[in-house]
């Protein structure tokens, strides 16, 4: 797999990238050669413990000497994502891909998930990709094509007390299904990876059980790694997906974790 991108595969965008598990990608992929512009908030949103400073951000890449620009915005406003996107462009060698992180992942059934709660979970998780993918693809089939890689979950099949988080995720499969068969002859890859097993430390996944890490993490299975899973294990399948192993791939879903959408989350336990 390649170490140094050449500079001429342009730049990745990576939505969510202000904290959290968008945050390690963002960082990992600059770390492997990669341009990456980063696109998030700083205030943390609901339902999250998260909160980060584009400052800080910024000069701690340029300290390492990181190919990596951060960018403040709402992947729900048209004008931000607008302004995102150029920056991508600006920032080298046009715009090669997309990583749609930023969610937001409020628990409830359809009786206690508000109208206005339901309708901004589905703004962010699922017309926030929307945007992003709307925005970009042009520039992507102009330069003769690019990657798009949606980052999923396995409530998008259904999982209890995530009614809006559950139908936001699930459509967000579907439209990845979608693009990936419209953009085909345009070269732009499209693809799912969904983070699996429980257990995952992130400002939503905390802020789910009042910031309490042993709470969250008391019945998770994790990984067949032994572990639970991290921001850098989703980054390695994203990475994968952006190589040129990776070329001839579409319409994909990769399940990090415990294949919670074959329909298990919950592995028998090992024999002695």
């Amino acid at each position: 797999m390649r170490d140094c991108p050449e500079t001429t595969v342009g730049t990745v965008i990576v939505s969510g990238a202000t904290f959290g598990i968008g945050h390690d990608i963002a960082v990992y992929l600059a770390e492997a050669g990669y341009r990456v512009v980063g696109f998030g908030l700083e205030a943390a949103p609901v339902s999250s413990v998260a909160n980060a400073s584009l400052t800080a951000l910024n000069a701690e890449a340029e300290k390492r000497a990181l190919p990596l620009s951060f960018i403040g915005g709402d992947v729900t406003s048209a004008i931000d994502v607008s302004a995102a996107i150029d920056h991508a462009l600006s920032f080298g060698n046009g715009l090669y891909g997309v990583i749609n992180n930023a969610a937001i992942g409020p628990l409830g059934t359809v009786l206690d998930t508000e109208p206005d709660m339901f309708s901004r979970i589905l703004e962010v998780n699922l017309k926030g990709p929307y945007q992003m993918c709307r925005a970009a693809i042009p520039h992507m089939a102009k330069r003769g094509g690019g990657r798009i890689v949606n980052v999923g979950s396995g409530a998008g099949w259904g999982k209890p007390n995530m009614a809006a988080y559950s139908a936001s995720k699930g459509g967000l499969v579907a439209l990845s299904a979608a693009m990936a068969l419209d953009h085909f002859a345009d070269g732009i890859a499209v693809n799912t990876v969904i983070p699996g097993g429980g257990g995952i430390v992130s400002g939503m996944s905390l802020g789910r059980v009042s910031g309490d890490q042993m709470r969250l993490q008391v019945n998770a299975v994790g990984t067949v790694a032994g572990r639970f899973l991290n921001g850098q294990d989703l980054a390695g399948a994203i990475r994968f997906l952006l190589s040129d192993e990776a070329a001839a791939i579409s319409g994909t879903i990769i399940d990090i974790g415990c294949f919670a959408h074959q329909g298990s989350s919950t592995p028998l336990p090992k024999q002695a």
